[in-house]
């Protein structure tokens, strides 16, 4: 039977799957849904229907102030990532560039850590008592810009979002055959009109699905503007801190805002898609670019601009770990290395450490089981239920973190159904928001794998699902465990949902680097910063031992 043909749902091993599968998206994913948009319609007295809570948000400045705020940050964000990432991708990709493979790890690091760490690494290293402030007043007598407001939420998160543009640009770009460059030169064309005339409409696409990737991530960021705004609110600080003072009676306000925070990503992602696949390209590259050598003064520039654009994007890790082994007094680094940062956290927050690993390698475990089933049956036994789930899977990608928070909190915080305060409602966050990962690369690699091995083992007399588990799973495996452990990374790294959901017994590492950093323990700040640091790069060299690649994709 051909792959692509849709089957009958009967009652067998895989039926059942799908349903169990469509009954936990339904009930953790479709019904929190449903009570957050219920609850953005409810007067928080009476719990009746009313659009009040919306009338409120649109007819006070300070609120469509918030919405204007997260629309410049994020616009500007995205323009400046694609100015930023789209330039240096050509640059690494039709010039030799040396340690080209290092540029390509490091920005990949720069990506997988979380803003908030940038945002404290730029406190500490241009804040009002950071250590670039102090040194252009002491020695040069000169005020630095404020690393406060726009302009630092901006640079942050420019620094942080444009390797995704790098990474998508530089994988169509390795996919262009070089012969449309000769043609183009052969007919005239050379320099920088080739490059917008012939190349640019090529990758415009891919850069449009990158560009959507930044916008959503800047969007949807609370740790950025929540630590170096002050007082430049966006939507995600103003949903988390109507949702706190709230929290004594029913925040009904806070789901308001987050059904329009919803509607807003819903409607960039189909946007974007709509777009891509209206000017989509398919590219064969029986010549791919081969990277030519600049001489002189030329190849020197180039060095110097990926050197120094890879740098600015590295400088947050680098200032986490440095400051996680300086001497502290209170709130200040002093003279000298120490261990007594570490030494706190262990002692203090050692809960919160194995809380993160926990929580975490419980995630990835139901994950990775989630993923392969769902990879299986929407690729193979197509039906009505299985492009039910497929659709519901795309969820997470329009729902930021504090809105996923909400929804869990709304749906799960009354008997019979009492998961708030618990482990398990940040697990289930954590679920929820990483599956994409994991989902996508098994997926992939399911499509790469022949049905008639499966058959095969069928035919010597194994039931189906006998046969799924010894072959078919266990071929999936490479691809499964390198998006696990790209899950991994960002589960571990996750703030915006999880600062919504912690009680003091379940705090990770992101939440207290978070709370370290509002209370200015600086030292412990970067000593679990420098951790996370570690651990991010730990799992992304076994994740291309694994995968046997030397970047990823995303």
């Amino acid at each position: 039977m051909p792959m692509g043909r849709k089957t009958r749902l009967k009652l067998d091993f895989w039926s059942v799957v799908t349903i169990a599968i469509f009954i936990l998206f339904a009930f953790f994913l479709a019904y929190p849904l449903f009570s957050l948009f219920a609850g953005g319609f409810r007067d928080p007295n009476t719990q009746q229907f009313t659009l009040n809570n919306f009338i409120r948000f649109f007819t006070k400045k300070y609120y469509t102030r918030a919405l204007w705020h997260s629309f410049l940050v994020t616009t500007c964000t995205t323009l400046l990532s694609v100015a930023v990432g789209a330039p240096l991708a050509y640059l690494t990709t039709v010039y030799k560039t040396k340690g080209t493979g290092l540029i390509n790890t490091l920005i990949i690091i720069s990506m997988l850590s979380p803003p908030f760490i940038g945002a404290y690494s730029w406190i500490l290293l241009c804040g009002r008592s950071g250590i670039l402030t102090a040194l252009a007043e002491n020695l040069f007598h000169i005020k630095t810009p404020s690393i406060y407001g726009f302009g630092g939420i901006l640079l942050v998160l420019t620094l942080k979002l444009y390797p995704f543009i790098y990474l998508y640009t530089k994988g169509a770009l390795q996919k262009v055959d070089s012969s449309l460059f000769e043609a183009a030169e052969s007919l005239g064309c050379s320099g920088y009109k080739k490059v917008f005339t012939v190349i640019f409409p090529l990758i415009t696409p891919t850069i449009l699905a990158g560009a959507l990737l930044v916008f959503m991530n800047a969007l949807a960021d609370f740790g950025t503007p929540m630590l170096i705004g002050e007082g430049y609110t966006v939507m995600p600080v103003l949903i988390y801190s109507e949702f706190i003072s709230e929290t004594g009676g029913q925040a009904n306000f806070a789901a308001a805002l987050a059904v329009i925070m919803v509607i807003i990503t819903g409607l960039m992602f189909w946007g974007q898609k709509s777009i891509v696949n209206k000017r989509s390209y398919t590219m064969s590259s029986l010549h791919p670019i081969r990277p030519k050598k600049l001489q002189g003064a030329k190849n020197v520039a180039l060095h110097l601009v990926i050197y120094f654009v890879t740098f600015l994007a590295i400088i947050p890790q680098i200032t986490v770990i440095f400051t996680s082994f300086k001497a502290t007094k209170g709130a200040i680094f002093t003279t000298g290395f120490s261990l007594e940062s570490y030494r706190k956290i262990f002692s203090n927050l050692g809960r919160n450490i194995v809380n993160t690993y926990l929580f975490g390698l419980t995630a990835i475990a139901i994950i990775v089981l989630i993923a392969i089933f769902i990879a299986y049956i929407t690729i193979r036994k197509k039906t009505w239920l299985t492009n039910a789930i497929d659709s519901l899977t795309m969820f997470p990608y329009i729902i930021p973190g504090s809105v996923l928070g909400i929804t869990l909190l709304l749906a799960f915080n009354k008997k019979p159904f009492l998961l708030s305060g618990t482990a398990a409602i940040i697990i289930i966050a954590f679920v929820i928001r990483r599956l994409p990962y994991t989902l996508r690369s098994s997926s992939a690699i399911l499509y790469q794998i022949s049905p008639s091995l499966e058959e095969a083992a069928i035919s010597l007399g194994d039931t189906p699902p006998k046969a799924f588990f010894k072959v078919t799973s266990r071929l999936m495996m490479p691809g499964v465990l390198s998006g696990a452990i790209l899950s991994w990374i960002t589960i571990i790294n996750e703030l915006s949902a999880s600062v919504i959901l912690y009680t003091g017994k379940t705090r990770t590492m992101s939440v207290s680097i978070y709370t370290e950093v509002i209370r200015a323990s600086y030292g412990t700040a970067a000593a679990l910063a420098a951790m996370l640091t570690l651990t991010t790069i730990v799992s992304l060299l076994i994740f291309f031992r694994l995968s046997g690649k030397k970047d990823i994709s995303i």
